[in-house]
């Protein structure tokens, strides 16, 4: 990876493009501590050293994460990428069900320029409703419930409506920024975000571990390796299906008899999952915030509040990994339809070597991919598992960085960003045969 990077640095054109990244990525960082207009920056710091900013068992976790760090300090971009996300996965879904949009989906780049079109109208709409709901929890003083020093300089309206703008003008301008990362840069551009925010909060974290004890540092470094190493090596693996496509004759040319092939990962899905399973959780937590006032809650309230809200208990661990292994087998089969690349594949005249076209190809598809999707479900529960079984054991999620969501980001996005600049690489200095 290292040599891959030092080569592309050599190359002028490549090294544009990778100076390019750097400075968005730079740009971005600083509009991550750049606070909001009407901020109290002082108190907001107060505040942070007694909270502990990053909680995945917090209504505001998983936003927290994609924010790195962001959401707790209230700046321009406190929502982070998370806004985006949500929509797209929305997108997503909803391609399955409304008939105009699958449709858009076939049409090729023009639909999915639409669909994209969508997805940042949506995008700005859902900014809108989370930077009001973090802003108001600042303005009552819930956002962080064990300071009573207040966040805002004044709560009247003009304050608000100004902070709840500026937050959202932030996620508008992340979603310009990743668009320009993809444009002119190297990489995705919104998956190089998130591995920004993802990654922003890891110095922090360690260097709290080392001053704590040396010894507990040695030993989450070292199971944090082996754990990059697990995620590589899954995260890789892949299941090739031959295809092969008969020869056949248009006009007086003729196409076909070559061979390749269907590369299905064990992690087809990949982190998406582990979003729908923990914003699904953050229901329970969210309900019994809005009963916390009443004196005698009801029987569900008070069960809810002893298995579902904190990460400890037996019954939400079940229910985590229960729900990542579900929404696995969900996505994959709405994200991957056997029946259409077997249709897609006897139209262009392509076959599965001892299997026959069409029906028996796409049962074919489906049992391989069902057997993948087992493994995989299991991986990412397993994955997701261990920030909470930590949470557990140690008392702190937070003492063990490497878990959950934030590995699974990191490693994905290292991988497909190294595995592009050695493309563009091979592009510019091809070694072949003749070298």
């Amino acid at each position: 990876m290292l040599t891959a990077i030092t080569r592309a640095f050599r190359t002028p054109d490549l090294r544009k493009k990778l100076l390019f990244t750097l400075g968005i990525i730079a740009l971005f960082r600083l509009g991550s501590v750049l606070p909001t207009p009407g901020v109290n920056s002082e108190n907001v710091r107060r505040c942070l050293e007694q909270a502990q900013a990053g909680d995945t068992g917090s209504i505001y976790g998983m936003v927290q994460l994609f924010s790195g760090g962001a959401l707790l300090k209230l700046s321009v971009f406190a929502l982070g990428i998370m806004p985006y996300i949500t929509a797209s996965i929305i997108l997503q879904l909803l391609v399955v069900v409304i008939p105009r949009l699958e449709a858009l989906k076939k049409e090729g780049q023009a639909g999915q320029a639409k669909i994209t079109q969508y997805t940042r109208y949506l995008t700005i709409g859902l900014a809108i409703l989370q930077s009001t709901a973090f802003v108001a929890l600042a303005r009552t003083g819930q956002l962080f419930p064990q300071c009573q020093e207040p966040v805002l300089l004044n709560d009247e309206i003009f304050t608000v409506v100004t902070m709840v703008i500026t937050m959202t003008a932030g996620t508008a301008v992340i979603m310009w920024l990743g668009e320009l990362i993809t444009d002119r840069g190297i990489g995705n551009g919104m998956s190089l975000l998130i591995f920004t925010q993802v990654i922003a909060v890891f110095p922090a974290e360690l260097m709290n571990i080392y001053r704590q004890d040396a010894l507990t540092f040695a030993a989450v470094m070292v199971v944090g390796i082996f754990m990059v190493a697990a995620v590589v090596f899954v995260e890789q693996a892949q299941r090739r299906i031959p295809v092969q496509y008969a020869k056949r004759m248009v006009g007086r040319r003729m196409y076909g008899g070559t061979s390749t092939y269907i590369p299905l990962k064990v992690n087809q899905a990949g982190i998406i999952p582990v979003i729908f399973a923990s914003s699904l959780l953050y229901l329970p937590q969210l309900v019994t915030t809005l009963f916390t006032g009443q004196e005698e809650p009801n029987v569900v309230i008070r069960w809810l509040q002893e298995n579902l809200v904190t990460g400890d208990t037996p019954v939400y661990m079940v229910t985590f990994f229960v729900l990542i292994i579900f929404f696995t087998y969900f996505y994959v089969s709405i994200t991957f339809n056997p029946v259409e690349v077997a249709d897609n594949m006897k139209k262009y005249g392509g076959f599965i070597p001892g299997i026959r076209p069409g029906r028996p190809t796409a049962e074919y598809l489906s049992y391989v991919l069902s057997r993948l999707t087992a493994p995989g479900s299991l991986y990412l529960g397993l994955i997701s598992m261990v920030p909470i079984v930590a949470l557990a054991v140690a008392g702190a999620s937070q003492n063990f960085p490497f878990g959950g969501t934030s590995i699974l980001i990191m490693v994905g996005v290292g991988l497909d960003t190294v595995k592009q600049i050695e493309s563009q690489l091979q592009q510019r200095n091809y070694e072949g045969f003749l070298k």
